[in-house]
């Protein structure tokens, strides 16, 4: 695990681009201004479905820097007594033991994990749980927001849970939540018509991110490491998966945004494939927002998979 220390962290004080039309920042959580309500979100898709749901009545607090590996976070002293004065944190259990750390600690009675509005997907048989080598072994795939769907389902309940948090524009974020899902739910029917006729289904992919994607989808995975993006993989497991990837006729390798493109370069090289982006949308993009990268990974899978 790549260790991010607290002085580094410190640089999460700067503002960032807001979410939605909610405003977004990565400054210490708590003193929402303008009769807002703070709300702290632990990673990137989590704090633009906040923006989104809460809109003009919240502040979002990103916790995550963009660009930064959300696994890797370390919450400085001062984000961890902000979470003290935040009406809600959003987060995903298993995703950042941090997080997890202060949320039991801090905000138990004010947190929202994600992953308790939806049905999650097992941990990949094989591979450690998210977090399980942090001693944080939480037994399923956190990755949810890659299926839409699931993501739709979040939003709403997001929604009935600012609602309570803030009865005074519970109407507008029940609205809000309402919009939100239906966006998600056309990606969804996007995704699922894109990726309907393709004259492959397996998906090579730097790290088993996109579970929930493939299940969604139809597709299957094959991951050169486990859900742990930090982990090494082992020369049997890469053998195991050129071995597949040849097999199959692969024609792509994925990276990801924020891990290093080098193992998957070598078996692209070995396999006889080429190397494209699959973003697990863990981080803010360069541009756009969710929905842009989702559809940009469309945009991918369909070259790599020759969908019709």
């Amino acid at each position: 695990m790549r260790a991010v220390g607290a002085l580094a962290l410190s640089t999460v004080l700067a503002t960032t681009a807001a979410c939605g039309s909610g405003s977004a920042d990565s400054a210490r959580p708590g003193g929402a201004p303008g009769g807002k309500i703070d709300v702290a979100a632990a990673m990137y898709p989590l704090q633009w479905l906040a923006g989104q749901v809460g809109g003009p009545d919240v502040a979002v607090t990103g916790l995550t820097k963009p660009g930064v590996e959300p696994h890797d976070l370390e919450l400085t002293p001062i984000q961890v007594a902000g979470l003290e004065e935040t009406t809600l944190i959003a987060y995903i259990k298993g995703v950042q033991p941090a997080v997890d750390e202060a949320v039991e600690q801090h905000a138990a009675d004010r947190s929202f994990d994600a992953a308790t509005a939806v049905t999650t997907l097992p941990a990949v048989a094989g591979e450690p749980a998210e977090g399980e080598e942090h001693g944080h072994d939480v037994g399923y795939d956190p990755h949810l927001w890659l299926d839409p769907s699931r993501f739709a389902t979040v939003a709403t309940k997001l929604g009935e849970r600012l609602a309570t948090a803030d009865p005074t524009h519970a109407q507008g974020y029940r609205q809000r939540a309402a919009a939100t899902a239906a966006a998600l739910s056309s990606l969804d029917g996007e995704m699922a018509r894109g990726l309907s006729s393709c004259g492959s289904k397996a998906i090579v992919t730097s790290h088993t991110a996109f579970g929930y994607l493939a299940d969604r989808y139809k597709l299957r995975q094959i991951g050169v490491s486990g859900l742990d993006p930090d982990a090494e993989p082992s020369p049997a497991r890469l053998a195991e998966v050129a071995k597949v990837s040849k097999q199959e006729k692969v024609t792509t390798i994925f990276t990801e945004t924020l891990v290093s493109p080098k193992v998957a370069e070598v078996l692209a090289q070995e396999v006889g494939a080429k190397t494209a982006v699959l973003d697990p949308v863990e981080s803010q993009p360069a541009t756009g927002d969710y929905l842009s990268a989702m559809r940009q990974n469309l945009t991918a899978l369909q070259a790599a998979l020759s969908c019709s």
